[in-house]
């Protein structure tokens, strides 16, 4: 057999006594759709699986009974911050009445002793200065006596 060049004739003329037997195939390809349907199925059933498992035992009500117990935690903790608040200010509040009252009583106790040394100086003003008097005795004994002066009020 000579070897085809591909540059010739596909068909080339036989030489005179070759047979050839041509056969042609058709080949008819069927385009099916039964592919895309499977997969169109499979994804509507795995949408709606992911759809039960998003919404699966959640109610309309639940949304709201979630944000009335919210509503109401955030209430719950408004009030204890501002009874923490009060609190705070009556301790506060307390403490300054403890201490005016701590101021009170130093103040009464320099009133006491103002008092007191008052009435010593007056005492002091009012007593007059004691008087020695010295006098001798006879020179007999020889020893001087001393006698303060008494009062004489």
């Amino acid at each position: 057999m000579t070897p085809i060049n591909p540059n010739t004739e596909i068909n080339p003329v036989p030489p005179s006594g070759t047979v050839y037997t041509e056969t042609v195939e058709t080949v008819v390809v069927r385009e099916s759709n039964t592919g895309w349907w499977i997969a169109g199925v499979l994804g509507g059933l795995v949408l709606i699986a992911v759809l039960w498992i998003l919404f699966a035992g959640r109610g309309p009500g639940d949304a709201d009974a979630r944000m009335l117990e919210a509503q109401a935690a955030a209430t719950q903790a408004q009030a204890a911050s501002d009874a923490a608040m009060v609190q705070g200010q009556i301790t506060g509040a307390q403490a300054s009445i403890e201490i005016a009252r701590a101021d009170v009583a130093r103040a009464q106790a320099e009133a006491v002793r103002s008092s007191s040394d008052a009435r010593a100086a007056e005492a002091r003003a009012m007593t007059p200065p004691a008087t020695v008097v010295v006098t001798t005795p006879a020179p007999s004994t020889g020893q001087a006596v001393v006698t303060p002066n008494a009062p004489q009020n």
